[in-house]
């Protein structure tokens, strides 16, 4: 096997690797997609911190069958510490250095270093139609931008702070296994102190089990810096927040049953009996509203507000009966925190280009919070209503308009104006009439 992967990586054409790893599947060639499953599946992690290269001499040579069960063993942690280095060296020794430097050692080190991904393996596997040897993609559930889908924004949801820190996939195995990722599947082993929080929980469960939440840190910048760190890694003041649980065979298949509702509240209760021996792990809080109510709507804009004054990047926005499925999914939408003011309409200009001829922007003063707010309003309009406005523009001067906008900025004279500002509505009918 060592010879094809040398040969792929050989030629950095992303199509002559292809073409080698399509031939390959078109022969049948199980060992080779049985390494590159073992290489590149996110699931399947050896335990070990280091893997020593082969300087010789050669050994006899170590046979697929041979290294497949150190593997398997290794995988399945019935090999750890000690006894896992020395079965390690004892296979290093059997095999020759080509053999081993070229394939073996890249698989544990889960890096083929071939200059090819699991994309080129899968897109090879589908041209030879050969799902058999396709690697399974390590996904979980994304939000849309809710800005994009604000007709979902709508009835009950379930509403989060969304956090600034690093997605963490945890993943318990009854016993005393936790193993952690990243969003795209990529192991992280810097929060041991985190891991071993999760060992009670192992202890107690009957299945795998899969933990999805966000490290957070003092800093975001020190929180990056620790995460692929190799040494001196200082994440010890990390805490995890959890915001959604599933059993490990649910999210191999790509998607949950359970309700967002269920999963949620499963999760408060099994970490509360937890919480004594589990400092660094929380569960992310989250408020029940209904916004097609007007207490809703309320509540919606007092989390918002919270938001805002908390500095976090945004709120999360979930149906509570929808399940967990691992893609992109509009039963999650991420919302950037936003202010609403109420300004007076005190001008209306006209647009230029393609708007020559229609509204081009409101002219909108007022004040709010004890500030004096003036700014154009440019956006928030459909083609149709800057036709409106503007042959209507002598009765639209003094109308009360509704302003959205990320942020309040202060300009150099003073005075207020609004950050990415967007019309929402008129709040009344008439001039200076606020509904």
């Amino acid at each position: 096997m060592h010879q094809i992967i040398a040969e792929i990586a050989s030629d950095n054409s992303k199509l002559h690797k292809e073409a080698v790893l399509e031939r390959e599947a078109r022969a049948n060639n199980t060992e080779l997609f049985q390494g590159l499953r073992l290489c590149y599946d996110s699931m399947i992690t050896f335990g070990l911190k280091k893997v020593p290269t082969h300087g010789g001499p050669d050994g006899q040579g170590l046979p697929w069958a041979a290294f497949s069960k150190l593997a398997d063993q290794l995988a399945k942690r019935e090999l750890t510490g000690h006894a896992a280095r020395d079965a390690v060296e004892l296979c290093l020794s059997a095999a020759t250095q080509d053999q081993w430097n070229t394939w073996y050692r890249p698989i544990l080190i889960k890096d083929m270093r071939a200059g090819f991904s699991d994309t080129t393996v899968n897109k090879a596997a589908k041209k030879a139609k050969k799902k058999e040897f396709e690697i399974p993609v390590f996904e979980c559930q994304l939000a849309h931008d809710g800005a994009n889908h604000e007709s979902k924004i709508a009835g009950k949801k379930l509403i989060e702070i969304k956090l600034d820190g690093v997605r963490v996939i945890t993943i318990v195995y009854p016993g005393d296994r936790v193993d952690q990722y990243s969003r795209n599947g990529k192991e992280l082993v810097n929060f041991p102190h985190i891991k071993e929080q999760f060992v009670d929980i192992a202890s107690k469960i009957k299945e795998p089990w899969v933990f999805d939440g966000e490290v957070m840190s003092s800093s975001f910048q020190d929180l990056m810096r620790q995460v692929h760190r190799k040494d001196n890694v200082q994440a010890q003041d990390a805490v995890l927040y959890l915001f959604d649980c599933l059993p490990l065979a649910h999210f191999k298949k790509g998607a949950s049953p359970m309700k967002q509702n269920d999963r949620s509240d499963n999760l408060a209760k099994l970490i509360e009996n937890y919480k004594d021996s589990m400092p660094n792990v929380k569960v992310l809080e989250y408020e029940s509203v209904d916004l097609d109510t007007e207490k809703g709507r309320k509540n919606f804009d007092d989390i918002n507000r919270r938001a805002i004054a908390g500095g976090y990047e945004g709120i999360m926005i979930k149906d509570p009966s929808a399940p967990y499925e691992c893609k992109r999914s509009v039963s999650w939408l991420k919302q950037k925190p936003f202010i609403e003011v109420s300004l007076s309409v005190i001008e209306v200009e006209e647009g230029t280009g393609r708007n020559e001829g229609r509204l081009g922007a409101l002219v909108c003063e007022g004040e709010d919070d004890g500030k004096t707010i003036k700014v154009n309003v440019g956006s928030g309009f459909s083609d149709s209503l800057r036709s409106d406005y503007w042959t209507a523009r002598d009765s639209v001067v003094g109308r009360i308009a509704e302003v959205r906008a990320d942020a309040v900025t202060q300009n150099q004279d003073g005075t207020y104006s609004l950050r990415f500002p967007r019309f929402l509505r008129f709040r009344g009918l008439e001039v200076g009439e606020k509904i």
